[in-house]
């Protein structure tokens, strides 16, 4: 008669039988290789689990420092309802940055206007070549009639992102840029992205709150809303003279210090 049973000390389970000779028979069948599959299977999910989380992670973490790095330039439109900052992505759009920076150097945009006000959706520049009050220029007309390559990226169209203005052609884009006033997903990857407002938040509201006029698929502001000039500076210029300037001040209070000591100790 065979006795079966699991051996607690080997984690094995063996037959048992007598033989003839009186001599116990012993058939060993093995049991833990079938846990260590198991568990190696438990392992390979936990495994695969792992790595879908740690993919997860990641994208999400390059989600959020998906939008790129602004440069230190910085140019300010001032209008007749208040200021608006913006600066550039040259890693995202080089060729549109220059673009753009030449022609603020150059003052082409000052008489320019926001031809279109989209409560929720943009505020767009005109084209300087007409939309100015002023005339240009050969040089300004020269830069304002030039066409961009389109540089389309993975940026998303979200508030305060500066994206250019364009015909179908996506190389037609000149002068006119539109700054978001919502998110516009539909725009993503077709039109180019080359900035952001930096300031002049409050300035962009007051725009959303004026009336406005349809023309066609435009709305349209009733009045005109003017860029009366607009400047350039350097953000990292403007750090080094603050540093200068406190620089300055520690070395004035080190010099009155040391002349009070010497009052003190050489009288």
């Amino acid at each position: 008669m065979e006795t079966l049973f699991i051996s607690s000390s080997l984690d094995e389970k063996c037959i048992m039988g007598s033989c003839k000779n009186g001599r116990s028979r012993r058939v060993w069948e093995l049991t833990k290789p079938k846990f260590r599959s198991g568990a190696k299977k438990g392992e390979e999910q936990m495994k695969i689990i792992f790595w879908v989380c740690l993919v997860f992670v990641i994208t999400k973490v390059g989600a959020l420092s998906e939008e790129p790095q602004l440069s230190s330039a910085r140019v300010v439109f001032q209008t007749n309802y208040g200021d608006i900052e913006f600066g550039f992505f040259p890693s995202v759009a080089p060729k549109t940055v220059d673009h753009i920076f030449k022609l603020v150097r150059l003052g082409c945009y000052n008489t320019n206007h926001f031809f279109r006000v989209d409560r929720g959706f943009v505020a767009q520049v005109a084209d300087v070549a007409g939309g100015r009050s002023a005339p240009m220029n050969e040089e300004q007309r020269r830069e304002a009639e030039k066409t961009i390559v389109g540089e389309f990226s993975n940026v998303k169209h979200v508030r305060g992102i500066l994206s250019m203005g364009r015909y179908s052609d996506p190389d037609s884009a000149q002068s006119s840029f539109s700054m978001l006033l919502g998110d516009a997903p539909h725009l993503d990857g077709q039109y180019t992205i080359f900035g952001k407002v930096t300031k002049g938040e409050e300035t962009l509201r007051k725009l959303e709150e004026l009336p406005t006029r349809r023309e066609g698929i435009f709305v349209m502001p009733k009045e005109r809303i003017t860029i009366l000039s607009s400047y350039y500076y350097d953000t990292e210029m403007e750090s080094c003279e603050k540093e200068r300037g406190i620089l300055k001040r520690r070395l004035a209070a080190s010099a009155v210090e040391i002349e009070r000591q010497r009052m003190k100790c050489f009288p």
